[in-house]
């Protein structure tokens, strides 16, 4: 009996153990996926536009939305990524009203609501040009977690180091994915269409 009863408690002891240990494999992997879930991006923000419009995430509900951030006196990709975005637009034709798109600045000393006016005169209308004090910026920069740095230059002035996708929120105003900008403009306003 007792030779009987010693394999049995080895089973049960094993499959204790085996129980004990799928249980804490599965309580650490639940955890992990929390760990490793993709940060959060987007969130409340108040900025002005370069008609002197107060613009919040509500305005971005019910349409989707391409954000850029940058700034008016980058000499090359900031010009050339809103050239882009322009041209998805006119390929959406009025397909263009239902969609919003920002040029966020990451420069708001320079950056004025005038500064932004005129510069955007020569891209698409519908582009908004969001600016704001320090701190608005600031909140908006950090919520859709984008760098943005000053870099002085030789002559005392300076230019802004930052990042340069172009942002897809839905008509909830959640992100959905950097846009492809790296396709015809009539590709990439098919691709915009699917989220009217």
């Amino acid at each position: 009996m007792e030779q009987l009863r010693r394999p049995v408690v080895i089973i049960a002891a094993f499959a204790a153990s085996l129980a004990v240990g799928l249980l804490l494999m599965t309580w650490l992997m639940g955890d992990l996926r929390k760990v490793a879930a993709p940060a959060a991006i987007g969130g409340p923000f108040q900025l002005t536009d370069q008609s002197g419009k107060i613009v919040t995430e509500k305005d971005m509900k019910g349409r989707p939305t391409l954000i850029f951030f940058g700034f008016t006196h980058c000499p090359d990709v900031c010009p050339t990524s809103l050239f882009d975005i322009s041209e998805v637009l006119r390929a959406m034709g009025k397909d263009a009203d239902k969609v919003n798109a920002f040029f966020v600045s990451v420069d708001p000393e320079r950056d004025t609501q005038g500064a932004m006016k005129d510069y955007l005169s020569s891209f698409d209308p519908h582009l908004k040009g969001l600016t704001g004090n320090s701190e608005q910026v600031a909140n908006m920069l950090t919520a859709y977690r984008v760098y943005a740095k000053k870099v002085p230059l030789k002559d005392g002035d300076y230019t802004m180091d930052h990042t340069a996708l172009v942002y897809l929120m839905d008509r909830d105003g959640n992100f959905v994915a950097p846009f492809n900008m790296k396709r015809t403009p009539q590709e990439a306003a098919a691709d915009l269409k699917r989220y009217l």
